[in-house]
C-alpha cells in the first residue's frame, strides 16, 4: 500500500523500504509476515513450488544515517538470518560487521587448505548389527585451521557452498575416499556425503565414473549418501540424476530420514539401498514415548522395500540391542564415538572385537 516501497535489487534479493520511525516489534511482525506468504507453495502449470525467504533489518538513524550504509547493514542482517537456518528475520547490530570479516577470512582460509592439501579425511565404522563386524566406513571431512584449531563442517561447509567451493571440494573428498577404500578388503564399503549442490550438478555421474576409474574401487563399494534436500522438488532431472548413478553401480543411502518432509512417494520411486535413520530418533530411545514406535515402523518399511537400515549415533549397550531387536541392520557410532584416519583403518579392520 501507502506504507512503503518493494523493489528488486536482482537475483533473489529484494529490499522493502519504510519511511518514518517504526518499532522493533512491528518491524518483527511485517518480517514474519512476509516470510510466511512467501513459503505458501503454489504451482506453475501441474507441479507445487515452495520457497522461502530470510530477513534483515536496519533502521536507520539508528543503524545507518546514509543510503549505502543501511543497504550494507540490512545485507549484513540478512546474512545472520540465513546462518541461524533460513526462514526467519534478524536485526542489525554492531557486531555483525566483526562476524562478516571472520567469514570472509574463513572462506580466504578455506581456499588455501583446499588448494594446499590443509583439509582431511576421517572415516567412522558402520557396523553390523547381528554380529558387530565392520560392513563399512562412513567419510568425514575435518579441518584443522593453523589458528584457529579444529573448524566444525556446520560451519565451514554453509561457507563453501556459498563462495561456490562446494563443487571442488565434494570431488576432492569423493577421489581422495575411494583411493584410500581401494586399499581396503573387497568387503569394506565407503560412504560419502553428496550435497544439493552436487546432486544438481549434471557433470556429478561422470565425476564419480571418474574417481571409481582413477582408484580401480568397485563401483558397489561406494555408497553416496543423500538428504531429502537433494530432490524434494522433484522432477525428470532428478529421476535422471537418479538413473545415472545407478546405472553406474553405486549405492544410494536416504540420509537423516525422518528430519524433514520424509514423503513415502519418494521412497517408492527414488531407487535406494539403505535408509539413515536420524540420530535425534536413536537417542530419543532411551527417553520412552513414541521413538520406539517409530524406529519399528522405518525397519519394517525398510525391510518391505528391500533396503537396509542403519541408526545413527548409537554409543551405549542398551541402544545397540534395541535397534538389532527392531531390525536395524547397521549401527554407527556404537563403542567407536572417535573416527580414525585413513592409515589406521587397516589395523582397526584387523581387530574387530568390539
Amino acid at each position: 500500500g501507502d506504507r512503503g516501497m518493494v523493489g528488486r535489487l536482482g537475483g533473489d534479493e529484494f529490499k522493502v523500504v519504510l519511511p518514518g520511525r517504526w518499532d522493533r516489534p512491528k518491524l518483527g511482525v511485517l518480517a514474519d509476515a512476509i516470510i510466511a506468504t512467501l513459503s505458501q507453495p503454489y504451482h506453475i502449470e501441474e507441479a507445487q513450488v515452495v520457497i522461502g525467504a530470510s530477513v534483515g533489518i536496519a533502521l536507520c538513524p539508528d543503524d545507518a544515517t546514509s543510503r549505502d550504509a543501511l543497504v550494507r547493514n540490512a545485507d549484513l542482517a540478512l546474512y545472520a538470518a540465513k546462518d541461524a537456518g533460513r526462514g526467519v528475520h534478524r536485526f542489525y547490530s554492531s557486531d555483525m560487521h566483526a562476524e562478516a570479516e571472520d567469514r570472509r577470512q574463513l572462506e580466504d582460509d578455506l581456499r588455501t587448505a583446499l588448494a594446499d592439501g590443509g583439509l582431511e579425511l576421517v572415516y567412522q565404522p558402520l557396523v553390523g548389527a547381528k554380529n558387530g563386524k565392520i560392513v563399512g566406513f562412513e567419510t568425514l571431512l575435518r579441518w584443522n585451521h593453523p589458528a584457529r584449531g579444529p573448524v566444525s563442517p556446520a560451519l565451514f561447509v554453509p561457507i563453501a557452498e556459498d563462495a561456490g567451493l562446494i563443487g571442488p571440494l565434494g570431488e576432492w573428498v569423493l577421489r581422495t575416499a575411494c583411493a584410500v577404500a581401494a586399499q581396503w578388503p573387497s568387503s569394506i564399503r565407503i560412504a560419502v556425503n553428496v550435497s544439493p549442490i552436487q546432486f544438481s550438478n549434471p557433470a556429478f555421474p561422470g565425476i564419480v565414473m571418474n574417481a571409481l576409474a582413477s582408484s580401480a574401487l568397485a563401483p558397489q563399494r561406494l555408497e553416496l549418501e543423500i538428504t531429502e534436500s537433494c530432490f524434494i522438488n522433484e522432477g525428470e532431472k532428478t529421476d535422471q540424476m537418479f538413473a545415472q548413478l545407478k546405472a553406474i553401480g553405486v549405492r544410494l543411502a536416504l540420509d537423516d530420514f525422518g528430519t524433514g518432509y520424509s514423503s513415502l512417494g519418494y521412497l517408492r520411486k527414488a531407487p535406494f539401498d539403505k535408509i539413515k535413520i536420524d540420530q535425534s530418533f536413536v537417542r530419543a530411545l532411551e527417553e520412552g514415548g513414541s521413538a520406539h514406535a517409530i524406529v519399528k515402523a522405518i525397519t519394517t518399511l525398510a525391510a518391505a522395500l528391500d533396503m537396509e537400515t542403519l541408526a545413527e549415533g548409537v554409543e551405549t549397550q542398551e541402544l545397540f540391542d534395541i535397534l538389532r531387536n527392531d531390525g536395524c541392520d547397521m549401527i554407527q557410532g556404537y563403542l567407536i564415538s572417535r573416527p580414525v584416519p585413513g592409515t589406521q583403518v587397516q589395523n582397526l579392520l584387523a581387530f574387530q572385537h568390539f
